[in-house]
């Protein structure tokens, strides 16, 4: 089946976070909303049938988790990344980012330093925070238009971390870890006893030739060592469905999270979400390599519109996620200038970078996975902003 991933769907009154809370994030209606990550495209026709049949049964109850819904999941990661899960230490949960919060806070004290790599998923920041943790940042390093990682000074605090939080592959960057890279970020933490927390949402999100490499598969030392967080939510958009994985090295590790989450008496998914996720990785592969091909087109457009139109904003290309990070420091504006810009010159709702890394200023983070219409119209508006500077 074609995919028509041109078309322009209006989200504005579907109860879309992206669109119908403009107001509350940018003070206007009317800006294009390029920041939260999920995509404006539908998804794939098995998980809409899988979704209709189920609406139309009519009884949502308590809704159980089969074996067939574990095992699609193991199913998916043994085709795409050769990672042959056990299902014994599968566990569920709400999302990637409860996963985390909960993570944080039973495997370790208050008090205690949290490692992140900045810039990063703002919610690092918050699920340390949140529990009264320390925020160790070991920020990641430009050169030569690349980012890279400091290992000198993430030796250094891997000796305070009690957990590494790590961005598998990288947002807000793009970056897909070499699996030298994360080789030698595992080894140090096992030689500080800090325990390896994987956020791989982003993993089926992957381009130019690169290949995924799943934390918990380098080496048999490593996944005693590492938690890894998976879903499909970010694939194919389902966020709204919420549902994810987390992985554990041991069987005690594993109970001490399930146990946490039957206190709250949160332990089961929606009527909807198995029903989805199953679809999704049994049926959902045509779907996502047309829409690699697609995100990829939106990337060549932007660098080539930026190149030619706005050299003074420099996109990084991701290899993966479908989010770009834009360097916008030429505009000589401090980040509450650079912030309004966007809102009332250009008309864009995009990411501020300092939520990624406190320290940066000059950064921004675009959502590439709509329409290229919109990406075109986006991008004009931008360059006539610029132009008018």
């Amino acid at each position: 089946m074609k995919y028509n991933f041109d078309e322009v769907i209006d989200r504005s009154h579907n109860r879309a976070a992206k669109y119908d809370e403009r107001m509350k994030k940018f003070g206007r209606e009317d800006v294009i909303p390029l920041w939260v990550a999920d995509m404006d495209f539908r998804t794939a026709e098995p998980i809409i049938d899988a979704l209709k049949e189920r609406a139309e049964e009519g009884i949502w109850g308590y809704t159980s988790r089969p074996d067939s819904y574990f095992e699609a999941i193991r199913g998916w990661q043994k085709r795409r990344n050769g990672w042959d899960i056990k299902k014994e230490m599968m566990s569920w949960s709400l999302g990637v980012v409860p996963a985390l919060s909960s993570i944080v806070k039973l495997f370790s004290e208050p008090g205690d330093s949290i490692m992140i790599q900045t810039p990063v998923y703002s919610e690092f920041y918050d699920v340390t925070e949140a529990w009264g943790r320390n925020v160790l940042e070991n920020r990641l390093v430009e050169k030569d238009d690349a980012w890279g990682i400091d290992f000198e000074d993430f030796e250094a605090k891997a000796k305070e971390a009690r957990i590494f939080l790590l961005c598998s592959p990288h947002n807000p960057l793009g970056i897909v870890w070499s699996r030298e890279e994360l080789t030698r970020m595992a080894d140090i933490c096992m030689a500080n006893n800090t325990l390896l927390v994987s956020d791989e949402i982003h993993s089926d999100l992957v381009f130019h030739g690169k290949k995924h490499i799943p934390t918990a598969t380098l080496s048999a030392e490593t996944a005693g060592r590492v938690i890894s967080c998976i879903s499909g939510t970010k694939t194919f958009n389902l966020a709204g469905l919420q549902a994810s994985t987390t992985i554990f090295p041991n069987l005690e590790m594993k109970k001490k999270f399930d146990d946490f989450w039957m206190a709250m008496d949160i332990h089961r998914n929606n009527a909807f979400s198995s029903v989805a996720m199953e679809a999704a990785f049994n049926e959902g592969e045509e779907w996502l390599e047309q829409l690699l091909a697609y995100l990829d087109g939106n990337f060549t457009f932007i660098r080539e519109y930026c190149s030619a139109n706005i050299p003074k904003i420099r996109p990084t290309v991701p290899d993966a996620t479908y989010l770009v990070w834009l360097d916008c420091r030429e505009l000589n504006m401090d980040n509450e200038t650079l912030r309004t810009f966007m809102i009332e010159k250009a008309g864009l709702g995009l990411n501020e970078g300092y939520t990624f890394g406190r320290s940066l200023s000059g950064y921004m983070r675009l959502n590439a996975a709509c329409p290229r219409s919109v990406l075109e119209r986006a991008l004009g508006q931008l360059k006539n902003a610029v132009d008018r500077l």
